[in-house]
């Protein structure tokens, strides 16, 4: 348990103890997560994307059950290519280039199609339909994980609502800053998921610089109190965590109850990362067209042989896929589907409660900060 309150800026504008938020992992960070990390003290975030609009508002509504305490939803909301947001994705014919690569892979790997279509509803009006539910559900935190969350800023601001803005460099940190965010989150390239190509150690200071007075807190290779220790030190306001909560016991329940993922998918994931090195990660555009970090394995390795047609654009390359990674997943072929996981997951070697994940990174940092930098790095002359 945390013995030392950790406080700063990013404490007074979320209304929580501690300065950790966790990552809006699409489908991943359901309630049960998410009410765990609020109640240790932290701001808890719903990952919404890929959850069904009906479903949303039970999540949302689940999580008030389960904690008092704020939390947030995290949506990513990249921009469409162009006539894709005139029509339906059932409408928008794919490449046959492309339709033609992946049914090969298929056949390759021996994944069968889905028992029953998959589909998923991709636009800018679903996006504002899910960001309505957020402002009817009174949801005190709202993350933008990709895009520019400029258009609901004012709606969600009338009601209180703070508006987070995830970024992976510079340009995208002022739009957003400039657009009226309350917080900017500075994302690493060493994080999981959709991330940019700069490091985290580059990246914070440098957003720092541009977008003052605006907070920043640091994203991307964070697991412990030294990560979050460096954050700050850099000017960071807090950290956002993910790939260490992915292998906490709260972790994914909501997901199987919705048949968002199915319990080998969560064994599998999990003894994954508490087996794997720092250098097991490798960053695709072969899931959803957007640069993402995944554990390395063969859908990856296919699309990076020369014969591969290059990736679509987000979010025409997640519906070429979506099939094939349904039936992986119905036929538990584990060397295909997405694993999004950070490179810190090499130091990560024991399944942990949310609580103490956080107690830990506070308890941690303040070990550092009190302790360990006094006594080691600064000297009397």
């Amino acid at each position: 348990m945390a013995q030392t309150t950790l406080h700063t800026r990013l404490c007074d504008i979320l209304g929580i103890e501690y300065p950790v938020i966790l990552a809006g992992m699409g489908a991943y960070a359901g309630p049960t997560l998410v009410a765990a990390v609020s109640n240790a003290g932290g701001l808890g975030v719903i990952g919404a994307t890929g959850v069904p609009e009906d479903k949303l508002a039970e999540w949302i509504r689940k999580t008030k059950s389960l904690t008092s305490k704020p939390f947030g939803v995290d949506l990513l909301i990249p921009s469409l290519p162009p006539g894709f947001d005139a029509k339906s994705e059932l409408e928008f014919k794919l490449p046959g280039e492309h339709v033609d690569f992946v049914n090969n892979l298929m056949k390759e790997f021996g994944i069968p199609k889905p028992r029953k279509a998959v589909r998923v509803e991709l636009s800018t009006k679903m996006y504002k339909k899910q960001f309505a539910i957020c402002l009817e559900e009174r949801v005190p935190v709202f993350v933008s994980g990709l895009g520019n969350p400029d258009w609901m800023i004012s709606d969600g601001h009338a009601q209180g609502m703070k508006v987070i803005g995830l970024v992976g460099n510079v340009r995208n940190a002022r739009r957003v800053a400039e657009a009226g965010v309350d917080v900017v989150v500075a994302t690493g390239h060493e994080g999981g998921g959709h991330v940019g190509r700069v490091g985290t150690l580059a990246l914070v200071p440098q957003v720092i610089d541009a977008v003052r007075p605006t907070p920043v807190v640091a994203a991307g290779g964070i697991a412990d109190g030294r990560g979050l220790a460096a954050s700050l030190t850099l000017g960071a306001c807090g950290v956002l965590v993910g790939t260490a909560f992915l292998v906490s016991h709260e972790a994914y329940v909501d997901a199987i109850e919705t048949d968002l993922l199915s319990q080998w998918q969560i064994d599998h994931w999990k003894q994954k990362i508490l087996e794997c090195t720092e250098e097991d990660t490798v960053v695709t555009r072969s899931y959803s067209g957007k640069t993402m970090r995944n554990l390395r394995n063969k859908w990856i390795r296919a699309w990076e042989q020369p014969d591969a047609p290059p990736t679509l654009p987000m979010p025409l390359q997640l519906l070429l896929t979506l099939d094939a990674m349904e039936g992986a997943r119905e036929a538990e072929i584990k060397d295909v589907i997405l694993w999004p996981t950070g490179q810190i997951a090499g130091m990560i070697k024991e399944l942990k409660s949310a609580k103490q994940i956080v107690h830990e990174l506070v308890d941690g940092a303040v070990r550092v900060l009190q302790e360990v930098l006094p006594t080691e790095v600064i000297a009397e002359s």
